[in-house]
């Protein structure tokens, strides 16, 4: 079924083809897919929110944060210049601030640009639902405009979801977008739980200096990566001095006068200067008044789409986080192009069904494809090659001796089922194998081929032999 088939709006005359409520990954991508179709189109954001969480207060921020940390510690280079190295001695907020809001202030000018470009009219505001196909668009000042389209894409975001039980004060005890907003970096921090975003900050702080204590309820942390990778990970993160509490959940957290302790139910006590929480995210969907329009989010404020990313309301459709997962930016641009290519009656392909994970952790992992203990479930056997860094001219090089490519190969066809890479430039890296899977790439291909020396990405060919060895031998034996 096309965007065009099943329409109501044939007749209606609306302000716009298509307007988008959100300016983020989904929002912005949605926005100049329909403008290039030639549609009517306009955004919905909030002054001072072009770019929407993801500029702002989520991923660019967090992850040019990391840069400045690995800068100025040096921490990359202690391999070479011994564990003293370091560029600045005492790194301040401001020092990490100035970076991030260079780059902050250089995105948003990029998108503003890109959306003047393709003449998409921008609506300062947030958007509340009159009707179907209406929108009440409130400014600061609270003076509403009403807006209508034919077509409505909602890319709203998340915002961190913040338990009832606890007192939040953006001092001490603050959620993951509070921490850009710390006024000094802290000597200790309890990070309640062990997820993307939990240890991404985890792993900075520890960079800098800081006494940092996880909390998980779970057993294990990032459970749907590989064990091996995150038992790297672990090891390199306990290495900067980080100490992990798994099975572990917090009762309550009292602030005092130099910081908080953290009761776990356990009984033990964990004082830290700050305590972060990192509980998952939620749907912005509590103001876009959803009803008017027919729609409902769930507990989590996430709502339902089909494939096309339709919501119940044909002519309505959600990207990005707000329909809940794998909730990435790079995901959220796709879904974004994706379904405003179907409200403007051109459907494109669905999203493959291979999709990389990076997580900007220090040092960083990324993954695509399935992992061993997923093969192993679903009995699919496999063959594993590896590759480690120090092995390489390039990881001597950079003094990277920690980093290591994984590749899970199938003996049957000896293509590739999966690609784990930790180190340095691993979500870069991972790029080569999904190229390789996504053409329907054998093992053969990456031993037969030639990679710049000295690169990281001769490790893919290093891996790929390891691989093939193992699998020879297994051919001897069957003899």
């Amino acid at each position: 079924m096309t965007g065009a088939e099943g329409d109501r709006t044939v007749g209606l005359v609306t302000d716009f083809d298509v307007l988008v409520i959100g300016s983020g990954p989904g929002g912005q991508k949605a926005a100049i897919a329909a403008a290039k179709l030639e549609k009517r189109v306009a955004v919905v954001e909030r002054r001072n929110m072009i770019g929407g969480v993801c500029i702002n207060t989520g991923t660019i921020p967090s992850k040019t944060l990391r840069e400045a940390v690995l800068y100025l510690t040096g921490l990359n280079q202690r391999e070479m210049y011994g564990q003293s190295y370091r560029v600045k001695d005492d790194v301040t907020v401001a020092d990490l601030g100035i970076r991030t809001q260079h780059v902050i202030g250089r995105e948003v000018d990029v998108i503003r640009s890109q959306l003047s470009r393709n003449h998409v009219a921008v609506l300062t505001g947030s958007a509340r639902f009159v009707d179907p196909y209406t929108v009440d668009v409130i400014d600061e000042q609270g003076r509403d405009v009403k807006v209508s389209a034919s077509k409505i894409i909602i890319a709203t975001g998340t915002r961190p979801a913040r338990p009832d039980s606890v007192e939040f004060d953006e001092e001490t005890i603050i959620d993951s977008d509070g921490i850009l907003n710390l006024p000094t970096v802290p000597d200790s921090l309890v990070v309640v739980g062990a997820g993307v975003i939990g240890i991404e900050y985890a792993s900075m702080f520890a960079a800098l200096g800081t006494k940092v204590t996880v909390v998980e309820r779970r057993e294990r942390m990032l459970d749907f990566c590989d064990l091996e990778i995150v038992e790297a990970l672990k090891y390199h993160l306990r290495d900067l001095a980080v100490t992990f509490r798994f099975g572990e959940t917090v009762a309550a957290v009292e602030k005092r006068p130099r910081g908080a302790i953290t009761l776990l139910e356990s009984g033990k006590k964990i004082p830290a200067e700050t305590v972060m929480y990192s509980a998952g995210r939620h749907g912005m969907t509590d103001e876009l008044g959803l009803e008017a329009a027919g729609l409902a989010a769930d507990d989590r404020g996430r709502i339902s789409v089909d494939s096309f990313y339709r919501t119940a309301v044909p002519h309505i459709y959600a990207v990005g986080d707000v329909i809940g997962f794998p909730s990435l930016a790079a995901t959220s641009m796709e879904q974004g192009r994706i379904a405003a290519h179907h409200a403007c009656g051109e459907p494109l392909r669905g999203l493959s069904s291979q999709q990389p994970i990076g997580i900007y952790t220090i040092p960083e992992v990324s993954f695509i494809g399935q992992t061993e203990d997923e093969l192993t479930r679903s009995h699919v056997p496999f063959e594993v090659g590896i590759s480690r860094y120090r092995e390489l001219a390039r990881g001597q090089i950079i003094g990277d001796t920690y980093g290591m490519l994984k590749l899970l190969i199938s003996p049957e066809d000896r293509s590739l089922l999966g690609v784990h890479v930790f180190g340095t430039g691993a979500t870069e890296l991972l790029h080569i194998g999904q190229a390789v899977m996504g053409c329907g790439g054998t093992v053969d291909y990456l031993v037969d081929a030639v990679f710049n020396y000295p690169t990281l990405a001769e490790s893919y060919k290093v891996a790929a032999l390891d691989a093939v060895n193992k699998l020879r031998r297994v051919a001897k034996f069957e003899l």
